[in-house]
């Protein structure tokens, strides 16, 4: 087993230990001078490795950890924490589950194996399968509700035709209710694998403290895997991405909740597996929407009064990104806007951005960057994220060096290359129209 600390020198608001065992899991450590501890253990499963028939198992599964191992009763984990004063939740994507804890340095010795047990040895019984499975029933109504999730629901579907992203993480509702307890298991089995996991620890504790901790706690039929049964994740660069779009695709939807319309353009630009081609974007994003003074709230919003709001956004998953625009508005305003949103781009790809705008998104993103790291719970988030999806934490680190050496003709060229106006994917959502005896 190794241990390796992570650019002790170039960075002196992080310093990590990562530390790797034999079979591959990494536990990621850190010792941070406040009265805190938090553990976050990553898995690199989420809804991109399900099929179809199983699709929503590994949210569902995340609920299912929480029931208790043979250790554990169910239910006894969140006295124990509660007891304490910690707390803890679990979180599922596209690409990642997590389960996270935070508590106070005197209670990690005592806490941090009992999560690990959960999370290492869920029994998965039959006996809470059912009760469980109308909470997460529940959930995915409650969601089909929510006129938020909807919108997105329809922009993934209109901008992936085959790759999982287009997929509800929760699921469709038909195929919950089929799941049954041992394919959930053999989810478990295939997927919760050493070399799919990381462990990060950061808090007031000594690094050889927290390491010895967490290695002594982890199960020992963990420590003799080899993963050798694990597949290769579904969101590994064997995945290959979609082309971009080569003419606009319009997709319109009526949805009776809504009081003002919902305008969504998309391109398909690179994911994480290709993770220098993402910067450029994340600042040309940033130049668009980030404030009152970028370009679109400015214009759109402050000026014209065309929007209630408008974002743009680059989205990050494995295999391939989404980069979004997104406006709430009225419907007589729709074609409007578009058009104008289709001239900032077509000025974005003609004149390079100025050196002062520029230099507000580095500014802007050097601070997110040391404020994203305040707490011990920012950094297991950081590190867990990184180390999981991209295998290395270095991008984290270098990321405002790396934002600021991009220039003006980096972001025309992402301009011109990713967001052609003339392909693209424009998802339309209108209020219902009211029929007049309604009125």
């Amino acid at each position: 087993m190794t241990s390796v600390l992570v650019n002790p020198v170039a960075s002196r608001l992080n310093n990590p230990t990562v530390h790797t065992l034999p079979n591959g899991l990494r536990i990621i450590a850190e010792q941070m001078p406040v009265e805190v501890m938090s553990l976050d253990i990553w898995a690199r499963v989420g809804s991109a490795v399900e099929t179809d028939a199983i699709n929503g198992v590994a949210h569902f599964l995340e609920h299912m950890v929480f029931k208790g191992t043979d250790q554990l009763k169910a239910g006894e984990f969140e006295r124990r924490v509660e007891e304490r004063g910690a707390v803890m939740n679990a979180a599922t994507s596209q690409d990642y589950t997590h389960f996270y804890i935070t508590c106070a340095p005197q209670d990690f010795a005592t806490l941090a194996p009992l999560q690990l047990d959960l999370v290492f040895n869920p029994s998965i019984p039959d006996s809470d399968f059912a009760s469980e499975r109308h909470v997460v029933l529940e959930e995915i109504r409650r969601a089909e509700d929510n006129p938020q999730r909807r919108t997105y629901t329809h922009m993934v579907e209109s901008t992936f035709d085959r790759l999982p992203y287009r997929r509800s993480v929760l699921g469709p509702s038909s195929v919950i209710e089929n799941i049954t307890p041992q394919e959930m298991r053999d989810f478990y089995r295939t997927w919760y694998q050493p070399q799919n996991l990381t462990i990060v620890a950061v808090g007031n504790l000594p690094v050889e403290a927290i390491i010895e901790t967490i290695v002594e706690n982890i199960p020992q039929a963990f420590h003799d895997r080899t993963g050798a049964i694990s597949p290769a994740p579904a969101t590994s660069a064997a995945v290959v991405p979609e082309p971009a779009f080569t003419q606009i695709q319009r997709h319109e939807f009526t949805d009776p909740t809504l009081q003002q319309a919902r305008m969504m353009m998309t391109w398909r630009v690179p994911g994480l597996q290709h993770i220098e081609d993402t910067y450029p974007l994340d600042v040309l994003s940033s130049v668009m929407s980030h404030g009152r003074t970028s370009r679109l709230v400015q214009d759109l919003r402050e000026t014209r009064s065309l929007v209630t709001s408008i974002s743009a956004g680059n989205t990050d998953y494995w295999a391939q990104g989404i980069f979004t625009i997104s406006a709430r508005l009225k419907e007589e305003n729709i074609e409007q806007v578009e058009a104008a949103v289709l001239a900032h781009i077509r000025e974005l790809q003609v004149n390079p951005v100025k050196a002062s705008e520029l230099n507000r998104i580095r500014t802007q993103v050097a601070n997110r960057f040391v404020f994203g790291n305040e707490r011990p719970s920012d950094r297991t988030g950081l590190y867990g994220y990184y180390q999981t999806l991209i295998g290395d934490l270095e991008p984290a680190f270098n990321y405002p060096d790396i934002i600021r050496k991009i220039t003006a003709a980096d972001v025309q060229e992402a301009a011109l290359r990713y967001l052609p106006t003339d392909a693209y994917s424009l998802v339309i959502i209108r209020p219902e129209k009211q029929s007049a005896d309604k009125v």
